[in-house]
């Protein structure tokens, strides 16, 4: 990469370069990469393709392309990520949103009145529980994480769109929910079992955090323990949803039936996957 780099030229170098990583979508994350460096949108790349790119640019891209060759998550390159509209600080000390958890964040809206009490439990980022605040500006809400960084990251998100007043961020573990009762807890739990590891793409099995990530007793314990507490916890007609893995809706419907919870459903994502289980406490 020298001086005489135009910035149609290293795009076009850099999709080459990520394609012979195996990267998806390689012109996508090039132009996203280049657009964070440059500060522009990716219209902004193509009303300048033809502009030089300085030295001091040159030197900032071409780490940032290296550790994206070596699948580090693009996310984590530029610090920031979209989640139900909204954009969102991600570091490595928390998970990557994914568009498939906006459907935990639909149903929870489709059972939420205009007031009332959730828990999100295992809250990482804050991307659900701040996503559900700014829809929900009657609801008290508690973000719980066992990671002090997470909720570092989630108390900058909490304040970047403007929650604080709404949410409440705990540490601890899921194993010991916080007392009261709530119309609402939703978990995105770690659900990943450890036989399906090595199975996983890089950029989420070498850089993503493992305890996030991993569940013991093939992947259901968060589940088990989730389900277990949920009568001591929900009030009366509230409800537990959790998203979950493509193979184990039936594990966890019998997980919600076996603590008593009723009118229990299997939501499916739109790429026609189990996605979310939900149960209501009678």
């Amino acid at each position: 990469m020298s001086e005489s780099w135009t910035l149609l030229k290293l795009l076009d170098w850099t999709t080459e370069y990520f394609s012979g990583k195996g990267i998806d979508n390689p012109r996508l994350d090039a132009q996203l990469l280049l657009a964070h460096v440059l500060r522009v949108d990716r219209v902004g790349l193509y009303l300048n393709f033809d502009r030089p790119l300085t030295s001091a640019e040159l030197d900032i891209i071409r780490p940032l392309v290296q550790r994206r060759g070596q699948r580090e998550p693009l996310q984590y390159l530029t610090g920031r990520t979209e989640f139900w509209s909204l954009e969102f600080e991600v570091t490595p000390a928390v998970l990557i949103p994914r568009a498939d958890t906006e459907i935990l964040v639909e149903e929870a809206l489709s059972r939420a009145g205009e007031q009332g009490c959730l828990l999100d439990v295992g809250t990482g980022s804050g991307a659900i529980v701040v996503s559900l605040a700014a829809e929900l500006p009657g609801w008290r809400m508690t973000g719980l994480d066992i990671s002090s960084e997470a909720l570092v990251v989630a108390a900058r998100n909490v304040a970047r769109h403007n929650v604080a007043e709404q949410v409440d961020l705990q540490q601890g573990d899921l194993a010991h929910l916080p007392a009261g009762r709530y119309d609402l807890i939703v978990s995105n739990p770690p659900y990943i079992a450890q036989a399906e590891w090595d199975g996983l793409m890089p950029e989420v099995r070498c850089y993503e955090p493992r305890a996030a990530l991993l569940a013991a007793e093939n992947g259901l314990a968060c589940y088990k323990k989730l389900a277990a507490q949920a009568v001591a916890h929900l009030r009366p007609g509230g409800w537990l949803l959790v998203e979950i893995g493509h193979q184990q809706a039936e594990a966890v419907r019998a997980l919600f039936a076996a603590a008593g919870l009723k009118d229990i459903f299997v939501r499916q994502d739109y790429a026609d996957q189990p996605r979310v289980v939900g149960g209501c406490l009678k």
